[in-house]
C-alpha cells in the first residue's frame, strides 16, 4: 500500500519540478501574449463597426445598424474590378519571386566560409527592410525624378535618350513596384531561410560528397527539401495576406499621383482615399473584415491543399 502511494505520488512531483523549470519561458511569454491580446483580439470587438452607420454624437453602440451596406463601397464602384486586380495580381508576384530570391541568397550566404562574410552580407541585405517607407519613397524619387533624377540624368542621358516623366507613365510601375518590394523585403526572408539552413544536419552533406554528389545536387537532394516546412510556412502566411496591400508601398512610393492609379489602386488605397473624402469609418472596418475574412478562408483553403499532399507540413 505504501509503495502504491508513492508510485502516485511520483508523476505530482515531476509535474511540479518541471513547471518551476518552465517559469521563466511562461514568464518571457508573457509580454508577447499580452501584445497579442491587446493589438489583435481586443479591436476585434470594433468588427460591429462593419454594421453600422457610425454617428459620432451617439457613439458606437447607440449608432444605427445598416447591415451590408458599408460593403457596397467595394463591390458597386466602377473601380472594383481594378483594385482588386492590382491587390491580387502583385501579390501574387511577390509571392513567388520574393521566395525564389530569398531562397537563393540564403544557399549563397550557406556557402561562404568565412563567418566575418557573412556577417557583414547578412547585415547590407537586412538594411532595405529596417529603412522606412517613407526614406524608400524619397530614394526612388530621386532615382526617377524627371529633371534632377539620377536615370534620366545619368542613365538615359549618357546614352543619348529622352527624359521618361516617370510619375506620369503608368506602364512602367508595375515593374518599379515590384523591383523596391523585393528589394526591402527579401533580407528579411533571407535570414529565416538561412537560419532553417543552418538546422540541416551538416553530416547529411557530408555523406553526398563522399557519395560523389555535386554542389548542385546537395543543393537539389538536401538543402531544397530541408527548407520546405519554412517555404511552405511563410508561403501560407503570404497567401493570407493576398488581399491585403503594402500601404507604403503603393500610396507613398508613387508620390499619390494620379495619373498611376490604374496600376497602384489597390484594396487599402482605395479605401484610404475613400476614407478622407468620405469620412466614413464603417466603409474602412467593412474592407478590413472582408481582407481578414478573404485571408482566413484562403489560408483554410491553401493549409487542406498542404495536408493532403504533405500533413506533416501543414499548419494544422
Amino acid at each position: 500500500m505504501k509503495n502504491e502511494k508513492q508510485n502516485n505520488a511520483r508523476p505530482a512531483v515531476c509535474l511540479r519540478a518541471k513547471n518551476r523549470r518552465y517559469r521563466p519561458l511562461y514568464a518571457m511569454m508573457v509580454p508577447g501574449l499580452l501584445y497579442l491580446v491587446i493589438n489583435n483580439y481586443i479591436p476585434m470587438a470594433g468588427i460591429v463597426i462593419a454594421f453600422k452607420q457610425v454617428n459620432y454624437k451617439a457613439g458606437i453602440l447607440k449608432s444605427p445598424w445598416v447591415g451590408f451596406k458599408n460593403f457596397e463601397f467595394l463591390f458597386k464602384t466602377k473601380d472594383a474590378l481594378t483594385i482588386t486586380r492590382n491587390t491580387i495580381g502583385y501579390n501574387l508576384v511577390f509571392l513567388i519571386l520574393g521566395p525564389l530570391l530569398a531562397i537563393t541568397v540564403a544557399i549563397l550566404l550557406n556557402e561562404l566560409k568565412s563567418k566575418m562574410a557573412k556577417k557583414v552580407y547578412q547585415t547590407v541585405i537586412l538594411v532595405p527592410y529596417l529603412i522606412s517607407i517613407v526614406v524608400v519613397s524619397y530614394l526612388v524619387y530621386a532615382l526617377l525624378a524627371t529633371e534632377a533624377g539620377f536615370v534620366n540624368n545619368s542613365v538615359l542621358g549618357a546614352f543619348g535618350a529622352e527624359p521618361v516623366s516617370w510619375y506620369s507613365e503608368a506602364k512602367y510601375w508595375p515593374v518599379i513596384l515590384v523591383l523596391v518590394h523585393i528589394w526591402k523585403g527579401f533580407g528579411y526572408s533571407s535570414i529565416i531561410y538561412y537560419a532553417a539552413l543552418v538546422g540541416i544536419d551538416r553530416t547529411c552533406y557530408e555523406a553526398a560528397a563522399i557519395d560523389g554528389a555535386t554542389r548542385w545536387q546537395q543543393i537539389l537532394h538536401i538543402t531544397l527539401p530541408g527548407l520546405k516546412s519554412t517555404i511552405i510556412t511563410l508561403t501560407l502566411m503570404s497567401i493570407g495576406k493576398m488581399f491585403y496591400s503594402d500601404f507604403g508601398l503603393f500610396y507613398q512610393v508613387p508620390m499619390d499621383s494620379g495619373a498611376l492609379y490604374d496600376v497602384t489602386n489597390t484594396i487599402d488605397t482605395y479605401v484610404y482615399r475613400g476614407l478622407m473624402k468620405l469620412n466614413n469609418v464603417g466603409m474602412s472596418s467593412a474592407a478590413g473584415l472582408y481582407q481578414s475574412f478573404v485571408g482566413f478562408i484562403l489560408v483554410l483553403t491553401a493549409n487542406l491543399v498542404v495536408s493532403k499532399i504533405s500533413k506533416d507540413d501543414a499548419l494544422f
